[in-house]
């Protein structure tokens, strides 16, 4: 089913997002973690691509596997450091084994001080386009509440956003952020700059202290003082820390969800049993708001 539709059917969706092994000897654990989200009833699991790309076959086996057992999957692809032949062939995999939906990303930039791209795309947008023009996917994209940390300005920030959607992107998957109120922001700055596909606010439960820098350098991700203090006072225990980010993205849910927002997006980071905690603390939340 297309996530298109998805949203179109459903006042609030709820997703999950889990990653592939760098070892193929862990496939089987990461399978395991499908089995359990799907017993959440989420609309649509994602799967990001590879391990910075690296580990791509297993992004398309395990939607594979998420599809066969009736859940929706979305395949994550980046471009940045592909080749247009390269591209083509994921696309491809993806029609022959049926999955229609797709994550279109840039991707990171190699830390590798001597990468040079490829240079066949550039930009997501790019991606988008060559992604639509092989067959009737829909195609998603990320969005960054607080700007791009590459970009110098919010306002070039949501001009390259609306050559995305201009080029068909359906829906907008937002990084990871954790103040609200910086997505309620956006959302006003996005529509007005045109941008009116639904967008799906992406939460990732603060479950230890090593996560913050890592979350901040990938996201530019502000950090309220509420969220500084758990991690001061909790750090150093990690069934407390593990406790109190819990509590922290739940409640940025139910305050999401209150005020309307669209679609949430769990960033699983292959913690089932935290994303079936969350889910328990917010079921009948979910359920009336569907």
């Amino acid at each position: 089913m297309n996530i298109s539709d998805i949203l179109e059917t459903r006042k609030l969706t709820v997703s999950f997002e889990i990653f592939p092994p760098k070892q193929d000897s862990a496939f089987d654990a990461v399978l395991g973690y499908v089995d359990d989200l799907v017993t959440l009833s989420p609309d649509f699991i994602s799967v990001t691509y590879g391990a910075g790309g690296g580990t791509s076959a297993n992004t398309v086996r395990i939607a594979s596997r998420i599809q066969e057992t009736g859940v929706t999957p979305l395949a994550h692809l980046t471009c940045l450091s592909s080749t247009r032949d390269e591209v083509h062939r994921i696309i491809d995999e993806l029609s022959a084994k049926g999955i229609g939906n797709v994550l279109a990303l840039r991707g990171d930039r190699p830390k590798d001080p001597d990468f040079v791209p490829p240079g066949d795309f550039s930009h997501a947008s790019d991606l988008v386009r060559e992604i639509r023009s092989r067959g009737d996917f829909c195609v998603g994209g990320a969005c960054y509440p607080e700007g791009h940390p590459e970009s110098a300005h919010m306002d070039s920030d949501l001009d390259n956003l609306k050559k995305k959607v201009d080029e068909g992107c359906s829906f907008l998957t937002t990084q990871m952020f954790f103040d609200n109120n910086m997505l309620y922001s956006f959302l006003y700055r996005a529509q007005a700059k045109g941008i009116n596909v639904p967008v799906l606010a992406g939460i990732m439960p603060v479950i230890n202290a090593s996560q913050i820098k890592r979350m901040v350098e990938l996201s530019n991700a502000y950090l309220p003082p509420k969220i500084l203090s758990l991690v001061d006072r909790f750090g150093e225990s990690p069934e407390a820390m593990r406790q109190a980010g819990i509590a922290y993205a739940t409640e940025q849910i139910i305050d999401l969800v209150s005020n309307g927002v669209r679609g949430i997006h769990i960033y699983a980071m292959n913690k089932s049993d935290v994303v079936g905690d969350i889910m328990g603390n917010i079921s009948e939340i979910v359920k009336v708001a569907r």
